[in-house]
């Protein structure tokens, strides 16, 4: 079976992350390389396995988390998209079976919130993941003076923690914002799309998705 570890040293994956983070690099964009990605791999199957679900299924996860950006490379618009199809032939290449990298595909393609949304318990778990990193660690731009609005929020962020637990049926993404820095409210104006997605998300899931910020529940 195709594991995390076998994407992670595929050569032509690796490439693709690089080539993705060149051209975000080049658009301004945060940081969506090894660092994102690795997060996200780790949260999408953290999420996964407190809820209690198959090891194959966790491990799916995880490969999902870990690929689904590299449609960066490609083009900004529509990565998400191109991003699953080339997850589906590299997996195809490694021998994956069709079962397994069509469930991938599925949840990379619908990762992004102005077109996708949670189709399945992996694709739940992507967004959950994804829109939860969240981090001043993700801000490639140095020079403070010429940040613009996501720039500001995500320097803003000092910490990110996303909690689940099995239990009570909750996820809790808990963030701390340096106020000086960026408004509270500016960062519902341009993260309100991604809070609602995975909001849905943890209700694919059958949980309840909240917003704490600054010790203060949003949501």
């Amino acid at each position: 079976m195709i594991t995390l570890e076998d994407v992670i040293e595929n050569p032509e994956v690796d490439a693709l992350i690089r080539g993705a983070q060149k051209q975000l690099d080049g658009l301004g964009y945060t940081e969506h390389s090894h660092r994102h990605i690795s997060i996200v791999s780790k949260r999408a199957g953290r999420i996964l396995e407190v809820l209690g679900y198959p090891e194959r299924t966790i491990e799916l996860a995880k490969i999902a988390g870990y690929l689904h950006d590299i449609g960066n490379c490609v083009n900004r618009t529509d990565h998400a998209h191109s991003g699953a199809i080339l997850a589906y032939q590299i997996l195809k290449d490694m021998g994956m079976p069709v079962e397994e990298r069509t469930e991938i595909m599925m949840a990379i393609g619908n990762h992004d919130e102005k077109t996708g949304t949670a189709v399945s318990d992996i694709s739940a778990a992507l967004i959950l993941a994804d829109k939860s990193d969240v981090h001043r660690d993700r801000v490639t731009n140095t020079n403070l003076s010429t940040f613009d609005i996501h720039d500001k929020v995500n320097y803003a962020v000092t910490d990110a923690d996303l909690t689940i637990d099995s239990k009570e049926k909750r996820i809790v993404l808990k963030l701390t914002i340096d106020t000086e820095i960026s408004p509270v409210l500016d960062y519902f104006e341009i993260f309100m799309d991604r809070t609602m997605m995975s909001k849905y998300a943890a209700k694919y899931l059958d949980i309840w998705f909240e917003l704490l910020i600054n010790d203060t529940r949003l949501l």
